[in-house]
């Protein structure tokens, strides 16, 4: 049997956990499960053992996605027994998610906060743990839980199939059916890298870019009234922050009626762009396009047409467009917001 990674003498490896997971095809569910153990300090320099030889799966510390066992208690991991239905709402109450567990959401669920505060070097219990912990399974983890256990992301037919995710690229990495002799562990160490590199940058993406913007939109949208009395309009100091996530928990939090439908804000250019905020996180809908006759046109052309000085552009799908000051950046958003109520 072979690990294929580098070989160490038995002195360097009689003191080393060990990792089991299935040989064969692998997917993205026990590369990161695989990963994400080795981040804690008891698994670091875990020897990962590939195989389905129950025997030497015995020899293991811990056990992902293979073996036919759910006990915590034991180290065992796998999720392809009939009987398993764990979601994280089931088995770490009073988390919400209800989407059946992978090996990666499993390991998540029961190592996955010690895991964060590993990378993040905060304490398990500190408050940025959890927040970047919740943030992390429902917008990784998840997607790589309902993909490995065939859940449809919705119901009906989709309008395109999208085949760039992490777990697609994952199966990449397996040997084709045509490539003899393949060194499939390379394959899975190669995978094991690509995706622990994107594990790390989503859970400190959540600590140092997306949680310190919460301040920036809770300051936008406390003063939105300052901006325009219809309070329907807020203005970021700073642009390019992550808000849409924030700008719907924080109306919910503050029962704001009616919804706020346009964002301010500075480009990389320092001029100023106008952006509809969506119907919701992820919809390419929006509360309130901007006009029909605006999109696509440019410049001095929509400058015309609007009536509305330094105008630069609004895209054809209307969810966009800018301006050369915040003036005009505003007086688009007002205008948009008269010209849908003489509609009504």
């Amino acid at each position: 049997m072979s690990t294929g990674e580098e070989p160490l003498n038995k002195k360097q490896r009689q003191d080393n956990m060990k990792i089991g997971t299935h040989n064969g095809s692998f997917h993205c569910d026990e590369i990161l499960a695989c990963f994400m153990l080795r981040q804690l300090p008891k698994f670091t320099d875990a020897e990962i053992i590939r195989t389905r030889d129950s025997a030497l799966l015995d020899t293991c510390d811990i056990v992902v996605d293979v073996g036919g066992v759910y006990d915590p208690a034991k180290n065992r991991f796998d999720h392809h027994q009939r009987t398993f239905k764990e979601s994280m709402s089931t088995v770490k109450q009073p988390k919400k998610w209800t989407t059946k567990l992978s090996s990666a959401g499993l390991v998540y669920c029961h190592f996955g906060q010690e895991i964060v505060s590993q990378i993040l070097e905060l304490p398990v219990d500190d408050p940025v743990t959890d927040i970047v912990y919740d943030k992390v399974y429902e917008n990784f983890v998840e997607e790589i839980d309902a993909i490995d256990n065939g859940i449809n992301q919705y119901d009906g037919e989709p309008r395109y199939q999208i085949s760039t995710n992490l777990s697609s690229r994952v199966s990449h990495f397996n040997p084709q059916w045509n490539e003899p002799n393949a060194d499939e562990m390379a394959g899975f160490l190669k995978a094991m890298k690509m995706v622990g590199a994107e594990f790390l940058d989503k859970v400190l993406y959540y600590k140092k870019s997306w949680l310190p913007a919460r301040e920036l939109v809770e300051e936008a949208v406390k003063g939105r009234k300052e901006v325009d009395p219809s309070g329907e309009i807020v203005v970021f100091k700073t642009g390019g922050c992550p808000w849409k996530d924030h700008l719907f928990n924080l109306e919910a939090e503050l029962g704001i009626d009616p919804p706020i439908k346009y964002v301010l804000y500075t480009d990389q250019a320092n001029k100023w762009r106008i952006q509809c905020v969506p119907e919701a996180l992820g919809s390419f809908s929006n509360r309130l396009s901007l006009p029909e006759d605006w999109r696509g046109l440019r410049d001095s052309v929509l400058t015309e047409k609007s009536g509305i000085p330094g105008c630069i552009f609004v895209h054809a799908g209307g969810f966009i467009g800018g301006n050369d000051t915040y003036e005009g950046a505003l007086e688009m958003a007002r205008r948009s917001l008269k010209m849908s109520q003489n509609k009504t």
